[in-house]
């Protein structure tokens, strides 16, 4: 391949990886063409971009966009794949489409240039997306004002109970 096409075909890596920090390196070369077909069009239904081409292209192309941390897993037949909601939202659907997909390996990943081994891209999957983490702390955030709110009312509500049976029992009294 002469040095213009690789350049090109780098250029065109590049663009495609542009704004893609956090990816996930397989390996579907034990997956036969069907099943390696229907995984990509499982992957592309829930927005996970996927990518096949040679390391070494690869290796350049992602060295140019910053992001570092995935040279190790990129030996042997190797697949890229970045995007979904968040890079656990990712992993997540990774793991569980390896768990349908036996022949499919996880070689890792690089989020936020820090590499991951297959036992990381597994724990980042069980860890909390960045929707649980922000209901999260918004229940941090409004405890404290629920807690006093619960504590007036139920104190007034009771001190409201008192002052109506006093008020009953004058009426009831009076009346007498």
């Amino acid at each position: 391949m002469s040095k213009v096409v690789k350049r090109l075909m780098i250029d065109t890596i590049r663009t495609e990886l542009d704004g893609a920090r956090d990816l996930l390196v397989l390996n579907t070369s034990k997956l036969g063409s069907v099943k390696d077909g229907a995984l990509r069009s499982a992957l592309r239904k829930k927005g996970i971009k996927v990518l096949q081409v040679k390391n070494s292209l690869v290796r350049v192309a992602l060295r140019e966009t910053g992001v570092s941390g995935a040279d190790s897993l990129l030996a042997g037949p190797t697949v890229v794949v970045w995007g979904g909601e968040d890079v656990v939202a990712l992993s997540r659907e990774i793991v569980k489409i390896s768990e349908e997909y036996k022949d499919l390996e996880i070689r890792g990943g690089t989020v936020d240039g820090q590499s991951l081994d297959t036992a990381g891209v597994t724990s980042l999957s069980k860890s909390m997306g960045r929707p649980e983490l922000l209901a999260k702390i918004a229940g941090m955030i409004l405890a404290p004002g629920a807690r006093i709110a619960g504590a007036l009312l139920g104190t007034g509500g009771y001190l409201a109970g008192q002052i109506e049976s006093i008020a009953d029992k004058s009426e009831s009294s009076a009346a007498e």
